[in-house]
């Protein structure tokens, strides 16, 4: 598949390990099948919400292996490479692309900065090292190195294969505006990220899709579905159901993730490696009690 079919829900997919921190293998293989059952038009990773930075070289390499194997074709899988450098950023696309990516994706160096003409010479680097598309990850601090919209359009412009945007600079919605005026016919598509906090305003101003964590993939495909058929009324009735969840995800974040996706039957364990606030017997039953309002639009 090509990335002229990226329209729709394209969840980053965690990264689940076993109790003793392992790569859990098998969990990864199940959360692929989900997504992809639940009606995904694309899969995305090892991202921030996969715990890419405290996954080994090795580690990225076989996660991609084995998303790429269990995807098997039915949707485009794009590989985020983001590294401290362009050098282990540029092996890591070659690497994906080899392995069979259909996009790679990636922001900035995210721990020693580079300024805005030291991102350009960072993906113009990328766009010589492969031949499959790529995504622009425009990310807000201290994580991300927030880019301009004429730097993104420019990139868009005037780099081979620069044809997406993921973008997740506040506030978000009107990035999207401004990052789709500036980069024109030259930019295949926006698509936003958050977790689809801001989804119904994303798509109104013409992102062509969104980035989020996996473990609500079924209902965010859903709202998604909703709106391509111009039923706006039906669509926020289900992100207001879901908007709780999402609220609370925002406190714990990955640590959320995981707990649904547990509870869901889709990995054994909620291990995080990446350093997490941790729910106590409060948040829990804070957690059951919005769970519960929204199980009924679980699909699979």
């Amino acid at each position: 598949m090509t990335a002229e079919t990226w329209r729709g829900i394209l969840p980053i997919v965690a990264t689940p390990f076993t109790e003793s921190y392992a790569l859990d293998e098998d969990g990864l293989r199940r959360l692929v099948s989900f997504c992809i059952e639940a009606g995904a038009t694309g899969l995305v990773g090892p991202a921030n919400a996969s715990e890419f930075s405290t996954l080994s070289d090795d580690e990225r390499k076989c996660w991609l292996e084995i998303v790429i194997d269990a995807a098997g074709g039915q949707v485009p899988v794009i590989a985020s490479i983001t590294s401290g450098h362009v050098v282990p950023a540029v092996d890591l696309a070659r690497f994906s692309q080899q392995a069979g990516a259909d996009a790679i994706m990636s922001m900035p160096p995210h721990v020693l900065r580079v300024d805005q003409g030291g991102c350009y010479d960072f993906y113009r680097d990328l766009s010589a090292a492969v031949d499959i598309p790529i995504c622009v990850q425009n990310f807000d601090a201290p994580v991300g190195t927030p880019m301009s919209g004429e730097l993104l359009g420019r990139m868009c412009r005037e780099l081979e294969g620069i044809d997406y945007i993921k973008e997740e600079t506040a506030p978000e919605p009107s990035q999207v505006s401004r990052t789709l005026a500036v980069a024109g016919d030259s930019c295949k598509g926006v698509l936003g990220g958050k977790g689809g906090i801001f989804l119904l305003d994303e798509y109104r101003r013409g992102a062509c899709g969104n980035m989020p964590g996996c473990h609500t993939t079924d209902v965010l495909v859903s709202i998604w579905d909703e709106l391509e058929a111009g039923n706006e009324h039906q669509a926020r009735k289900l992100f207001y159901q879901l908007l709780p969840l999402m609220n609370y995800e925002r406190l714990y974040g990955v640590a959320v993730y995981k707990l649904i996706l547990q509870r869901r039957g889709l990995i054994g364990s909620a291990i995080c490696r990446a350093p997490t606030h941790a729910l106590d017997a409060d948040a829990m039953r804070e957690l059951d009690i919005i769970l519960a309002s929204v199980e009924s639009l679980f699909r699979v």
